[in-house]
């Protein structure tokens, strides 16, 4: 797996597409990170490390309990990888896009760590626009 930000945005895409209520998934501290940010921005109700170090050789794993209106449509309408190991994408505090008038995020890897889009622009701080949610 080249893309692992990306593996992690399909995941939570197909599951939101077929209704289901969590997702688990291999554990790495980057997309852990994006997810306790997701949790954080209300897209996820919560996410958790399996530690499955007493069971052998298996790898961590994480679960993502995913978030649904009480009409059964997902919290993620929307969710689309724009910086790619292939074309990284790079913006500086005054190039931060807004997302869908502030409705939506943008998550940001920069030197202090995953920030949202708002975050960023506040901290003037820039960085790699990792993806766009909404």
């Amino acid at each position: 797996m080249s893309d692992t930000i990306a593996d992690l945005l399909t995941r939570i895409r197909n599951a939101m597409a077929v209704k289901k209520p969590e997702v688990v998934l291999p554990y790495s501290r980057l997309r852990f990170e994006i997810a306790k940010l997701l949790e954080t921005e209300k897209y996820i109700v919560r996410v958790e490390k399996i530690d499955r170090a007493d069971q052998g050789p298996q790898y961590d794993q994480m679960r993502l309990i995913l978030k649904y209106r009480s009409n059964g449509t997902p919290a993620i309408r929307h969710i689309k990888r724009v910086s790619k190991p292939s074309r990284p994408v790079y913006v500086n505090y005054k190039e931060i896009p807004v997302i869908l008038n502030g409705l939506g995020l943008a998550v940001i890897s920069t030197s202090k760590g995953l920030l949202s889009n708002i975050q960023a622009k506040k901290d003037h701080i820039g960085g790699e626009l990792m993806f766009e949610i909404w």
